[in-house]
């Protein structure tokens, strides 16, 4: 059985949610996860994405890459594999599949881009994922703050509007993610509600108090306002 136990993936619930599969925010998180293999020195010669979606982030990845990267996205949605595989090109690939399913896939680097909330085993998910690459890049939102858990309809909004189904502080995913055998290489935060395109007013509004909180003290104001997610690079 996949470790994506969910039907909304393969029925074509989420795309009927999300019908972009959320493919505006790819050079956001592209642009990100590019910083941080620049930063730790990393040139990778195979990469791949589980739970790839409609292929954007890797497809703009591929490009910064450089032809000589093996690049491979898998995602298990019928509806996500028909908006990725048009992007396949040489040195690009999708495929309709679990890659964790599949005991020849190996890679210099695996990526794991805002899946690991969705995913009901997450600790088997990252236990299998673990062994899958040398480096493992994971994006996981920070759901959980103090004005999301007073408001409440936040998280419920993210549960039934983007199927996130875990909900994580910074110290929370870093001690899932310890917990299940990795050792954390580096990490930082990125500021979805700052930084992403098409924001709705209220995140709008909330833009100059969070850069401001920021400044003063980073953890408190992600842990306050949220707002945020975490880039990881495990291994």
């Amino acid at each position: 059985m996949t470790i994506f136990e969910s039907t909304i993936y393969r029925d074509g619930g989420y795309l009927r949610k999300n019908p972009s599969w959320h493919e505006e925010d790819s050079p956001w998180k592209a642009a990100h996860v590019a910083r941080l293999l620049a930063r730790n020195g990393l040139a990778p010669r195979t990469v791949a994405e589980i739970g790839c979606g409609a292929g954007e982030v890797l497809n703009l990845l591929s490009r910064e890459l450089g032809p000589a990267v093996a690049c491979t996205g898998f995602d298990i949605s019928p509806q996500a594999f028909e908006l990725c595989r048009t992007k396949t090109r040489q040195h690009l690939q999708f495929r309709l599949s679990d890659m964790l399913l599949d005991d020849g896939a190996y890679f210099d680097v695996a990526m794991a881009i805002d899946v690991v909330e969705h995913v009901e085993d997450c600790y088997g998910f990252l236990r299998k994922l673990k062994a899958r690459a040398e480096y493992k890049v994971l994006h996981i939102p920070l759901d959980l703050s103090a004005q999301t858990v007073l408001r409440g309809k936040p998280i419920l909004h993210v549960r039934s509007e983007v199927g996130h189904i875990h909900y994580f502080t910074k110290d929370l995913a870093l001690a899932t993610l310890h917990d299940s055998g990795y050792e954390i290489v580096d990490h930082f935060y990125t500021c979805t509600r700052m930084e992403l395109p098409h924001l709705p007013w209220q995140a709008r509004l909330m833009k100059l108090p969070r850069r401001l909180a920021y400044a003063i003290h980073p953890d408190l104001a992600v842990r306050t306002l949220g707002g945020w997610s975490l880039m990881v690079l495990a291994r």
